[in-house]
């Protein structure tokens, strides 16, 4: 049942229709509390939140968004002739040759082709919050498809087999670099490894009410399957998300794949750091670059573990896909809460959206956002 939701925060002129949006969306939800942000053609434009306890400031695990900082930091180094998305995985680290994984490319992996979606008997969290950890394990996995024959969403563990190509050839991890290129030249509030001194402001995740979580486990795909293994539900104790969101050893190790924490704000910064000039910045990315990572690299059909088409760009989600106003180079990444961000070129809008709780029916960003970025479309391409 809808009811009456204080909205904060500011719209530039001629986005009052996003607010009004945004107004819909809390008073839609029972337990609200979200933040939405919008930059266009490098200046923001939307700063609105909602929720008691909810500031514009306070940070929430966003699970998967951290996926897009990695694979920036590996576009930056592919565009500064580091890496080479052609060479293979094993030219830079050795030990991943093992198990017949020797011929895959760099290319391959970043779309994830690679067919190393989660190992035998599944992690620990401990080793979930460690990519070093989840590298280590993975380099001696023999794959569950033969690499680069289809392709399937590396949920828990992309960002460690990435980042550990980055430590190989950087002497750096992925974490470190993400923080020295991009975090802290743009002030970002999205982080791959959280400070112990931001943490008052990290606002814990609210798991689903226990009607709805009984509703989504009996939905939930076998632990041996390949959606169970990507999810890590072949574990011992399979990962429950919101309390490995929770967990400060999480947040303090910054799992790129799972473990980003940050706000709307961040998000929404990043992306229109990437596409547009900030701060008197260029654009993160030279335009061979980014055509480069935002064509469609997976090879067509289905995704074998999330059953979605035309999923993937290069390491970024195809987010022309899920929200077909946007252009086709739009790309982004979801976050398993219900977040949401992308970088549109063709229009200039950066995004970004946070949740406190998972949207029901999980994965991925939650529902609400086909109808708050089609407001900002509206309002991006309406104006003068």
């Amino acid at each position: 049942m809808s009811h009456a939701t204080a909205i904060q925060g500011t719209v530039a002129e001629g986005f009052e229709r996003v607010r009004e949006e945004f107004a819909a969306v809390a008073a839609d939800e029972a337990d609200p509390g979200a933040q939405l942000a919008v930059y266009l053609h490098g200046r923001q434009v939307v700063d609105l939140w909602a929720g008691d306890g909810v500031s514009g400031s306070s940070l929430h695990a966003l699970f998967s968004s951290g996926k897009g900082a990695a694979h920036l930091v590996v576009a930056l180094l592919v565009q500064d002739g580091v890496l080479d998305l052609d060479a293979t995985v094993a030219s830079y680290w050795p030990e991943f040759a093992a198990e017949g994984k020797g011929e895959l490319t760099l290319r391959d992996l970043l779309a994830h082709r690679a067919g190393l979606i989660g190992v035998d008997g599944g992690f620990s969290t401990a080793e979930l919050a460690d990519d070093r950890l989840i590298a280590r394990r993975l380099a001696t996995q023999r794959p569950y498809w033969r690499p680069g024959t289809a392709y399937g969403y590396h949920a828990f563990v992309i960002g460690a087999l990435t980042g550990e190509v980055v430590r190989r050839v950087t002497g750096r991890s992925l974490q470190q670099v993400y923080e020295e290129r991009v975090r802290a030249p743009y002030g970002l509030d999205f982080h791959l490894g959280l400070p112990e001194a931001l943490e008052p402001r990290y606002v814990p995740v609210r798991p689903l009410p226990a009607r709805d979580r009984a509703a989504a486990g009996a939905g939930a795909p076998a632990p041996d399957s390949l959606t169970g293994i990507a999810f890590n539900l072949n574990a011992a104790e399979p990962t429950d998300l919101a309390d490995f969101a929770n967990t400060r050893a999480v947040r303090a190790l910054g799992p790129s794949s799972s473990g980003s924490v940050g706000n709307a704000r961040g998000l929404a910064r990043m992306y229109a750091a990437v596409i547009s000039e900030v701060d008197g910045r260029a654009p993160l990315l030279r335009p061979d670059t980014l055509a480069e990572f935002t064509r469609p690299h997976g090879g067509g059909g289905v995704d074998l573990v999330t059953g979605e088409r035309d999923h993937f760009l290069l390491g970024f989600e195809a987010q022309g896909v899920r929200y077909p106003f946007l252009g086709p180079d739009a790309f982004g990444h979801s976050g398993a809460v219900g977040a949401q961000s992308f970088a549109d070129p063709r229009s200039g809008v950066a995004y970004g959206y946070t949740r406190r709780r998972f949207s029901l029916g999980g994965g991925g960003g939650a529902a609400e956002n086909h109808r708050l970025a089609a407001a900002v479309l509206r309002a991006a391409t309406d104006r003068p």
